[in-house]
């Protein structure tokens, strides 16, 4: 499947947190083409610390042997933050796609410094959802965030 389709994924999955009363980012762990895993930002679903939309995708991954990880690339409808960046550079994985970076600028250059190809596609859809967001919910936002 091609970029396009795969950060599509990305975004009904954010669609998805947004409709849950959640955060509307997205991600999809995609290897060899398909995915393996999908999620969306579920901290207000869950009550979690760290649900995290590429979190919940590589966790309905599943374990995975670290050839695999390092063979993925992870679709994520904006930049990720500290935390998933962490995740990233933990298991391995060469490239991230994002759908953007406007709204919010998580740690691509850590990651590049790193060795992690970045591309940024900057998805109208992506970024007009967040800005929505972050105009109607602020302090929820912000929560997510750590401001």
């Amino acid at each position: 499947m091609e970029t396009e389709g795969l950060i599509n994924q990305a975004y009904q999955e954010a669609k998805k947190g947004l409709q849950e009363g959640g955060i509307p980012i997205g991600s999809v762990l995609v290897y060899n083409g398909q995915v393996i895993g999908r999620g969306h930002n579920r901290r207000v679903q869950n009550n979690s610390a760290i649900l995290h939309a590429e979190m919940d995708a590589l966790e309905n991954a599943g374990r995975q042997k670290t050839q695999v990880y390092r063979e993925c690339t992870l679709y994520t409808t904006l930049s990720p933050c500290p935390m998933c960046s962490g995740v990233i550079l933990l298991y391995g994985i060469p490239k991230v796609v994002i759908g953007e970076n406007q709204t919010f600028m998580g740690e691509e250059n850590l990651l590049k410094e790193r060795g992690v190809e970045i591309q940024v596609l900057n998805h109208k859809g992506c970024r007009e959802m967040m800005e929505q967001f972050i105009k109607d919910q602020p302090e929820l936002w912000n929560e997510d965030i750590g401001e």
